[in-house]
């Protein structure tokens, strides 16, 4: 059997239909239960354990990511393993997330149990609130739909959507509770675009001590080229003995010099340099000197530190190459 491309979307609709009645529905469950949950989350001395198998078992995973990456300890434990031993990395100051849409799952029931022995406080997220897991758990959170997206109702589909989205509920809404903020989020995200943007400093990416393209005030121009050459940022720094920045030479001021067929070799660098120069501090973040280079059309900075002394330099190159 084969679908033409009308069948297709009808059908792809039918299940994004599906799935969104079943998150809508869900704005019912919003509760005082689910206000509890948030509540003892929250108070949790210990970390959050999220448990389930199968579909279940990835939409536990996913939710445990969730609320580690917005600031709350957890971790997804594998019910299988958790009764051949994993069950020894819970504490009694933990509390369980578990999630099975029928409540009747023996992996997880019979680890009940056991996490009761440990004091564990229990979360179901179950469409069964009359079931084996809901009656054993402290609170139990309705994610019962009306079907499945599946047209054979058998796989899992609308219920573990649904399931999901009352995770990322809860994540949120602990988030907001805890005061998390974007910065927090990047530290744990170091290695993600957010991260770079919000805590990599210009510090982290100048270029410096002899890295750092200058030539003294009274240099030909010549020797001025010569040292933007070996030091591959496209510009130069014009200094004083006191090491003062008086000025820069990029290679735009090249171009300009070229123009106006200026002799190299009998040109004074001061003659050509520009005076009112950008620059940026070494604490600044990495993001906010990039942004600065788009506004003002240069592609190099001095870097100064808090008394204004010349520590480092960087180019376009340097943040863009650092994922900015």
């Amino acid at each position: 059997m084969s679908l033409d491309s009308a069948d297709i979307k009808q059908l792809a609709i039918a299940v994004l239909d599906t799935e969104a009645e079943a998150i809508k529905n869900l704005r019912a469950q919003i509760n005082e239960d689910f206000i509890a949950a948030c509540q003892c989350l929250f108070e949790c001395k210990g970390r959050i354990i999220l448990i389930g198998i199968g579909k279940s078992g990835h939409i536990a995973n996913k939710i445990s990511s969730t609320l580690a990456s917005t600031g709350s300890r957890a971790f997804y434990l594998h019910p299988a393993e958790a009764s051949h031993g994993d069950l020894g990395m819970v504490a009694d100051n933990d509390v369980a997330i578990i999630v099975s849409y029928s409540g009747e799952t023996d992996e997880i029931n019979n680890l009940l149990p056991a996490l009761k022995h440990k004091n564990i406080k229990m979360i179901a997220l179950t469409g069964a609130p009359s079931s084996t897991l809901a009656r054993a758990s402290f609170l139990c959170l309705n994610t019962g739909i009306e079907q499945e997206a599946c047209p054979l109702g058998l796989a899992p589909t609308a219920s573990t959507t649904a399931a999901l989205a009352i995770g990322d509920a809860i994540a949120i809404a602990l988030l907001r509770i805890k005061g998390f903020t974007s910065e927090d989020f990047a530290r744990s995200h170091p290695g993600g675009r957010l991260g770079k943007r919000l805590l990599l400093k210009v510090s982290d990416l100048a270029r410096t001590e002899q890295a750092i393209p200058k030539v003294l005030s009274g240099s030909l121009l010549a020797n001025a080229l010569c040292e933007m050459s070996a030091k591959g940022l496209g510009m130069t720094l014009i200094v004083n003995d006191a090491e003062q920045v008086l000025g820069i030479f990029t290679d735009g001021d090249l171009r300009r010099v070229l123009d106006r067929n200026i002799n190299l070799h009998e040109t004074v660098i001061d003659d050509v340099m520009t005076k009112d120069y950008q620059s940026v501090q070494q604490d600044a973040l990495a993001i906010k000197a990039l942004q600065l280079m788009k506004q003002k059309a240069v592609n190099a900075l001095p870097v100064f530190d808090k008394q204004q002394r010349l520590v480092g330099a960087l180019n376009m190159h340097d943040l863009l190459g650092a994922g900015l």
